[in-house]
């Protein structure tokens, strides 16, 4: 039986509020001379996709809304992080990549990935040999994270002759592979593969799958005879997102159940895996640490009290952004913007949020409503 790290909990709300209605090197620290009782209560996270951005363009006034979460000085007023199940890239380089496009100066703790999790997993894989898997930086990814013997699937299936059978009807120029310097390919082929994890949505399909199969159903040494399953982790289970298309694109999820129908029929065990990303209530406590030690940068992260009365999901995605909050509870409060995977004149039957707006920039003007908090900084 498949093992997943959450479980599809729906609840129903029957609220449905529908609203309508300068700095471009800023700092990320909240003032250090503001007193405790002039911090605020509240904080923000932002799906980014659909949400903050289209593709690489700015949506929904995101640019205007987010510099109204800064005082006249350009310090952090209001905390917030971006919480997405996107990924691919380490958070420093995304951090850099928002900071050009929105104009504004974002540090790489503000940004929440979908594979941001498997930090966590340092400890357990740190020196075992282990693939990544997706588009960007995948194998960079976790060695920031501290994983050290480590490679993608592109450098790794490239030590395997023959291993993708349709490597010559492939037209597009492949790129350069790894640092230059090539392990030996005896190393690498008989290197057991003890862990996958796929980062980000996977570009050839064919190959990842081809190879994949051949690495979990081997136990680890494609070629060889059957063995134990590896592990295998994926970054989230979005089965669509919006990108800069009219339409909805197929996510992680669609690959991950292509994998897993393949895997299950020529394979006598079912596929196991675990599955991070949001809506697991898990990445909601997560992002709620993360932005406590924004509020109190200046105190050790051990002396972070519990400050919150709230914090608001800022989505686009009804079965991701605001499941995940409900199912996380208080204190978390759910806005549905229409700028994305979302775009009813009602709030969402199945999993309805506290409130729907149209953008972002709304849904800043209502939580700076709500907090009583100034609503131009």
């Amino acid at each position: 039986m498949r093992h997943q790290i959450f479980r599809i909990a729906s609840q129903k709300r029957s609220r449905d509020c529908i609203l309508r209605p300068f700095f471009d090197n800023v700092t990320r620290s909240l003032s250090q001379n503001s007193s405790q009782s002039e911090r605020p209560s509240f904080g923000v996270a932002f799906d980014i996709d659909g949400v903050i951005l289209l593709g690489h363009t700015p949506v929904g006034g995101s640019p205007r809304a987010l510099r109204r979460l800064y005082d006249d000085l350009g310090a952090l007023k209001i905390p917030y992080v971006f919480l997405t199940n996107g990924g691919g890239f380490p958070e420093s380089r995304r951090a850099a990549e928002l900071s050009e496009i929105l104009g504004i100066n974002i540090l790489p703790s503000q940004v929440i990935q979908g594979h941001s999790p498997f930090k966590q997993l340092v400890n357990r894989f740190e020196n075992e040999f282990v693939i990544a898997v997706g588009k960007g930086e995948p194998a960079a990814v976790m060695t920031e994270y501290g994983f050290k013997n480590v490679l993608s699937i592109d450098e790794y299936s490239s030590y395997f002759d023959g291993i993708d059978p349709l490597t010559p009807y492939k037209m597009w120029t492949a790129r350069e592979i790894g640092n230059g310097v090539k392990t030996e390919r005896g190393d690498v082929v008989s290197k057991r593969v003890q862990a996958a994890f796929v980062l980000s949505d996977p570009v050839d399909w064919s190959r990842d799958i081809q190879v994949l199969c051949d690495v979990l159903r081997t136990g680890g040494l494609p070629g060889r005879e059957m063995g134990d399953q590896p592990y295998i982790y994926f970054a989230n289970d979005d089965l669509e997102y919006q990108a800069n298309f009219p339409t909805e694109r197929l996510g992680m999820a669609a690959f991950r159940i292509a994998l897993e129908a393949i895997y299950n029929r020529i394979h006598c065990n079912p596929l196991v895996y675990t599955s991070y990303g949001k809506p697991n209530p898990l990445v909601f406590k997560n992002a709620e640490k993360v932005l406590g030690s924004l509020l109190h940068r200046d105190k050790p992260s051990h002396h972070i009290p519990e400050q919150f009365n709230t914090l608001y999901m800022v989505g686009d995605n009804p079965k991701v952004d605001i499941r995940g909050a409900q199912q996380a509870g208080a204190p978390w409060f759910s806005i549905l913007t229409r700028t994305g995977v979302f775009k009813g004149k009602q709030n969402h039957q199945e999993f309805p949020a506290d409130v729907v707006v149209d953008t972002v920039e709304e849904a800043v003007d209502f939580i700076l409503r709500r907090e009583n908090a100034p609503l131009t900084l």
